[in-house]
């Protein structure tokens, strides 16, 4: 019965937020109206709470997407926490669409205090000018958080990044920066990276760890920044941010054993330093892929070192989903007499796959009885098979 209750009272509260006053919507009012709801629940007696089917029926979750988040939150054994967050965010006026995109990414939330944590914390940052559906994306970053003083903190970042949605990114890759020292870290680190010529809105988007560079130790970020200096990238440049969002994160050591890797190859100093200047998404590759893709362009390509050097983004593509089927389909063509024109490999291996399809497959597949099915066997990543493979 109090299943089939919840299931009826919680809906119409996420879709029919109370309009009122500014005044009178506060966090302490949203308590009260979710303990006159549980209240009124606690009278009947209770079904057994499963987790999966509360997040569907309650908060809005597809059956896939409430399988994923029950597993984050399966040590619930009833439904008084959850429901409390549900009463507390739908008094915030936060639509049932954006209370189940919340859930479905942040399940945990579910599990947060109302009255120690979430309402204090909304309260907290009210005069920053942040709108409800702000306040429920940014919820589930902050509500854990330690930060001594969260209005001021979130508001230095808001500055710091000109917008909300630059300030979510952030947070996204890097909650941290909510509980960073602002003085002795964040702002040094800020005019380090502005010195370097690095705008705080460009490191989120950098890579999945760029955020980190806020946070790190203001003397390790400098050293990170000689260090990659060192590999010749001038600071201003394009490729000098790519690299220390990079270098900051990986030991010394790491990177000098990939770099000897290359001279193991035969390439000089010299040339591994322009595929670095050039690439420097090499540097995260791990060894394994390096040597791979090596030993694949030099031995069965035969390519040569000023080749590739010149071309440094071939290690950033896929061997097996990508560089081998590719290479294989030109050698059926080759074999068949099909290709009798010289075409420059790189050329083959950075054109778009819908482009290589319709200049190297489509016209010859009804020439060759299972080119097509090999070919995409080969790029799934599955064992090919059929006559195209069997006449090579």
């Amino acid at each position: 019965m109090i299943w089939h209750l919840r299931r009826c009272i919680f809906p119409l509260v996420l879709q029919t937020p109370p309009r009122l006053p500014a005044s009178q919507a506060t966090p302490l009012f949203f308590l009260h109206r979710h303990r006159a709801i549980s209240s009124a629940a606690s009278t009947i007696s209770p079904k057994p709470f499963v987790v999966e089917d509360y997040l569907v029926a309650t908060c809005g979750l597809s059956r896939a997407q409430a399988l994923k988040a029950s597993k984050k939150i399966s040590h619930l054994k009833s439904p008084s926490k959850p429901d409390a967050v549900l009463a507390f965010l739908a008094g915030l006026g936060i639509p049932r669409a954006d209370v189940a995109r919340l859930v479905a990414g942040a399940p945990r939330f579910l599990c947060a205090r109302v009255e120690r944590t979430l309402a204090p914390r909304v309260a907290e940052l009210g005069g920053l000018g942040l709108s409800h559906p702000q306040l429920a994306r940014i919820i589930p970053y902050f509500y854990t958080s330690r930060c001594s003083s969260l209005r001021r903190t979130v508001g230095f970042w808001l500055e710091v990044f000109g917008s909300f949605n630059k300030l979510l990114q952030a947070l996204r890759m890097n909650r941290g920066i909510l509980s960073v020292d602002i003085e002795g870290v964040a702002k040094p680190n800020l005019a380090f990276l502005q010195q370097c010529g690095i705008g705080a809105c460009e490191i989120p988007g950098m890579n999945l760890y760029s955020s980190r560079l806020f946070i790190m130790n203001p003397k390790s970020l400098q050293e990170a920044a000689e260090w990659v200096e060192e590999l010749g990238l001038k600071r201003g440049s394009r490729m000098f941010r790519r690299a220390l969002a990079l270098v900051a994160f990986m030991s010394k050591e790491d990177v000098t054993r990939k770099l000897e890797l290359f001279q193991k190859f035969g390439f000089s100093q010299d040339q591994v330093l322009v595929i670095v200047r050039k690439a420097p998404l090499v540097l995260p590759l791990t060894e394994e892929k390096i040597r791979r893709v090596m030993h694949f362009l030099m031995r069965d390509i035969g390519l040569e070192a000023p080749y590739i050097v010149q071309r440094p983004a071939l290690f950033m593509y896929s061997l097996e989903r990508r560089l081998l089927p590719r290479h294989w389909l030109l050698k059926v063509l080759r074999e068949k007499g099909l290709l009798n024109v010289a075409v420059d490999y790189y050329y083959t291996a950075k054109l778009a796959e819908r482009i290589f399809l319709q200049k190297f497959m489509h016209p010859f597949k009804d020439r060759v009885p299972g080119l097509a099915d090999d070919y995409a066997s080969r790029c799934s990543g599955k064992a090919p098979s059929g006559a195209a493979l069997q006449e090579i």
